[in-house]
């Protein structure tokens, strides 16, 4: 009895055999279909990527000119405060809508008018009140555009400081979000390093010094010792690659 079933059980192994394969054909037909789905996706993110950082750029160039002893500051503030997140350890430097907020930092200056941006003596009680706005305007500006939001928080608060003296909202210590707190560090930098009409350019040892004697003051200690790690020469290249 069991002799005369060989040849119908050899024909169920090989239809389960063919039926096995043909659900691993399907399987991988799936696999390859999913990769396909996943490197378009992919392939799409990186392209509306790259027009949002085009437009980034597009915007911060268009602050740019409006201020003509600012040239390049945003790209080199961007580049400084990028590797100095990288010292701090943190992901900053990993999202792009940090980088957006470092780069736009000022956009609320297209507010300020022309007569005090250009002023090349030092401004006025009314002026500098004036000029303090720009924080406060630039954020509402990059929180009303979606992919921008998170940019918001380091163009609202990229000048308060450490001991809580800074403006728009005098915030202190930890209340001053991360991005702005390494943000402020790169900004002085470049802001001492930057040849203006009234005053020359710091060396780069004297302007560290200057940063580090204001940790726990204006700046957070903790990025200043980070700021600190950073060599002269890694510096000195960002500010040379971006005249």
């Amino acid at each position: 009895m069991a002799v005369g079933n060989q040849p119908d059980l050899a024909r169920e192994v090989e239809r389960l055999r063919d039926e096995l394969a043909l659900r691993e054909q399907e399987a991988a037909n799936r696999e390859r279909q999913l990769e396909r789905y996943a490197a378009d996706l992919r392939e799409t993110y990186k392209e509306e990527r790259a027009r949002s950082r085009e437009l980034v750029r597009a915007l911060s160039n268009a602050v740019e000119a409006r201020d003509a002893y600012t040239s390049k500051h945003a790209e080199r503030v961007t580049a400084y405060a990028l590797e100095l997140a990288r010292a701090l350890g943190t992901t900053l430097a990993n999202t792009a809508e940090i980088e957006f907020g470092f780069l736009l930092h000022d956009i609320g200056k297209v507010a300020v008018p022309d007569a005090i941006l250009w002023k090349p003596g030092p401004l006025t009680d009314k002026e500098r009140a004036l000029m303090a706005q720009h924080p406060l305007i630039g954020a509402e500006i990059v929180r009303g555009i979606e992919f921008l939001g998170p940019a918001a928080e380091v163009v609202r608060s990229h000048h308060e400081r450490w001991d809580g003296k800074g403006y728009p909202d005098g915030l202190r210590g930890e209340q001053i979000p991360l991005a702005a707190r390494v943000f402020a560090v790169a900004d002085v930098l470049d802001a001492l390093t930057t040849e203006r009409p009234y005053r020359h350019a710091s060396p780069l040892p004297v302007a560290r010094q200057m940063i580090v004697a204001e940790s726990g003051r204006q700046f957070d200690p903790q990025v200043v010792d980070a700021f600190c790690t950073i060599s002269d020469e890694e510096l000195e290249r960002i500010r040379s690659d971006i005249q």
